[in-house]
């Protein structure tokens, strides 16, 4: 898996994003609909931070049945999930649902953070969906691992 910030159609991952640096602290509505800020989420414990690009897509549904499967183990050692997409709070909460997931889903329905993440996927020019990515951030929302999906 390569760690580059650029992809071959020239789309960048900002290069802030790559590992020890710091991850800006969203703020976006959840599931339900009340904003929540990443540092709140992650409340003092690791964080795996995920963004998808929507309930839609055959490939996530996939990956999210893996998380779920993962969900206990991630819970006991004190590691919380946060999953963000592009879907609106109550396809999110019904993403959510469908899955049995208990980690809080974000909404970024309105795509204000994808500029500043880098993280908008070029090649659907449609749906404008977020470049699936993961981030294992410290406590502190510093960056300690970065995985790509289309890298």
């Amino acid at each position: 898996m390569r760690y580059a910030t650029e992809r071959d159609n020239g789309t960048r991952m900002r290069e802030h994003l790559g590992t020890g640096g710091p991850f800006p602290d969203l703020e976006l509505p959840d599931h339900t609909g009340s904003l929540r800020r990443l540092s709140e989420l992650a409340a003092g414990d690791p964080l795996f931070l995920n963004f998808y690009r929507g309930f839609w897509w055959p490939k996530e549904q996939a990956f999210y049945r893996g998380l779920v499967r993962l969900q206990d183990e991630a819970e006991v050692t004190y590691t919380r999930f946060v999953s963000v997409s592009i879907d609106p709070p109550e396809v999110a909460a019904a993403f959510r649902a469908s899955l049995d997931a208990r980690w809080t889903f974000l909404s970024d329905a309105e795509r204000r953070n994808q500029a500043e993440l880098g993280l908008r996927e070029t090649t659907d020019t449609v749906q404008r969906p977020y470049l699936p990515a993961s981030f294992l951030l410290s406590p502190d929302l510093s960056i300690h691992r970065v995985w790509n999906d289309w890298f």
